[in-house]
């Protein structure tokens, strides 16, 4: 998923440069979205990881 909000990113950037403005903003909003969404589960997958592993007795 990281990898492909960096792929929209770099297509924001090339359409940006290009002067399509509005490709290039279609394109960062959803890398960003997609990065959020990153995060957020990866936040949710360390939590449960932590929660998950108990002590061994």
């Amino acid at each position: 998923m990281l990898y492909w909000a960096a792929v929209f990113f770099i297509v924001a950037l090339f359409a940006g440069y290009l002067g399509f403005i509005g490709i290039a903003s279609a394109a960062t909003g959803i890398a960003k979205i997609l990065f959020f969404l990153f995060l957020v589960l990866f936040v949710v997958s360390l939590v449960s990881g932590v929660r998950v592993r108990t002590p061994v007795e």
